[in-house]
């Protein structure tokens, strides 16, 4: 039942995203749209209640609770960034508004962006983590709780590697593409002098 939520909640979430954007460009109904997307971290909450009173019925906790956890952890810390970029794409598509700006692909602008997107991560394992504890606590009892610690661990570790990912854009900074000589510009060759007039004369060369 838990995993079959969180598909519904993947689904609702993609779907109310699209509702709201279309609502609020297509139809012209900014405010209504605006609504539309605020419902969406309803879907966060009955996933959580759901996952509560399973453990409140007496199931035994297990990596499918922990799934929750992360899933609701990730949707916290990258979930309003994925609908800020696609609400500046449809902005630009259907409202009229500016190019979005694309992500920097080089130097030290891509390892502050990818910082700030580990951050993120950083976040989701945190709220994931104190959901799992609150979990531990609510069950309490320590031979059954044993898979919801090991869903903390991972989460941090997911974190770890995304942090080294991150890392590695600042270790070793991708360079831009060479630039060329202006379009239209034209060296001078080495010798070439200016006459009275100040026009450049380049001298011949004798055979």
């Amino acid at each position: 039942m838990i995993v079959t939520l969180i598909i519904v909640c993947e689904v609702g979430f993609w779907v109310l995203l699209a509702a709201g954007l279309a609502t609020r460009y297509l139809l012209r109904m900014p405010r209504t749209g605006l609504a539309i997307l605020l419902m969406e971290p309803l879907l966060e909450i009955v996933l959580l209640v759901v996952t509560a009173l399973d453990l409140r019925t007496g199931a035994d906790p297990s990596w499918k609770h922990g799934l929750a956890a992360l899933y609701i952890g990730y949707t916290v810390g990258h979930g309003h960034r994925t609908v800020r970029w696609l609400d500046g794409h449809a902005a630009y598509r259907f409202g009229g508004g500016p190019t979005p700006e694309k992500p920097p692909r080089h130097g030290a602008a891509r390892a502050r962006h990818e910082g700030r997107v580990w951050l993120g991560t950083v976040v989701g394992a945190a709220v994931a983590t104190a959901l799992l504890q609150l979990a531990v606590l609510y069950v309490g009892d320590a031979a059954r709780t044993g898979s919801l610690e090991s869903w903390m661990h991972t989460s941090w570790r997911i974190t770890a590697f995304h942090g080294l990912f991150a890392l590695s854009y600042a270790l070793f900074p991708k360079k831009g593409p060479k630039k060329g000589p202006k379009k239209g510009s034209q060296e001078v060759p080495e010798g070439a002098r200016e006459d009275g007039g100040g026009a450049r004369t380049v001298p011949s060369v004798r055979k």
